[in-house]
């Protein structure tokens, strides 16, 4: 008997299911397919339709980047556009974000891709990281997790780095967009954690460390104290690429004398 050949789009199936704990028959129960079909489909001994791809995704919650290459592994055209934010298309998009910037006011909120890079900000968070890295910055970059690792950017301003930056390389881990960083956030992790001194336990998620529900990031800089923790916001139902990976991150007072401070 011939074994099958090796099916691309199996492999992905494959994937995604370990990365979701989901044996072949929970995966099937719960996208309520044939548990045969769906191990011919993985072994690539049966086609797949269109719609049975997207089913399958859905289940799997696979997002919709990785959706289009499942697609695109078995021979289909991705179902999902990539819209710069800039567009038309995106107006009600761009709207809804700087409503939720504006309406935080006055406390600091920033917009983030999935890779961490900062897209937009209000004005109270343009005023905050203005103040914490100087005029003229000492680099140009705009990504959260280069300025809180940079010796020359934020790293020297928060008081509690050593408790903030570990909670932090396991959000990375643990909020990237399907659960699984994708090559560039893996690029950025290894870059960041080459710094001299940090742990090598960090360069993998750990899942028995329990998550804290709060970590406060305690700022300094010029007699100025403040401390905040942060909540993030997604697009609800997103259709779009881009409106899936984006992120809104608003801060907000953690102790009473936060609370009173303005950036102004």
């Amino acid at each position: 008997m011939r074994t099958p050949a090796r099916c691309p789009l199996g492999d992905l199936l494959r994937h995604w299911r370990q990365v979701r704990r989901m044996s072949q028959l929970a995966l099937a129960h719960h996208a309520q397919v044939s548990p045969r079909h769906l191990s011919f489909v993985e072994s690539g001994r049966s086609t797949p339709s269109r719609a049975m791809i997207l089913t399958l995704a859905g289940a799997l919650d696979v997002p919709l980047r990785e959706r289009n290459d499942l697609l695109l592994a078995a021979g289909y055209a991705p179902a999902y556009r990539e819209t710069a934010i800039a567009e038309p298309a995106m107006a009600a998009i761009r709207r809804a974000l700087e409503r939720a910037l504006t309406h935080h006011e006055p406390y600091p909120a920033v917009v983030m891709d999935r890779h961490w890079n900062i897209t937009q900000t209000n004005r109270p968070a343009n005023i905050m990281f203005a103040f914490l890295r100087g005029t003229p910055p000492p680099t140009d970059s705009t990504n959260v997790i280069r300025l809180m690792f940079d010796p020359r950017e934020l790293r020297p301003h928060v008081a509690n780095w050593p408790q903030v930056a570990p909670a932090l390389i396991q959000r990375v881990h643990r909020e990237a967009v399907g659960g699984i960083p994708d090559p560039t956030t893996k690029a950025l992790l290894a870059e960041v954690l080459s710094t001299p001194g940090l742990p090598t336990g960090w360069h993998e998620p750990d899942l028995t460390a329990p998550i804290l529900p709060i970590v406060p990031i305690h700022f300094t800089k010029g007699g100025v104290a403040v401390s905040y923790f942060s909540m993030i916001t997604t697009v609800g139902t997103p259709q779009d690429i881009t409106a899936q990976e984006l992120r809104v991150e608003s801060f907000y007072p953690a102790d009473p004398e936060t609370e009173l401070h303005r950036w102004t």
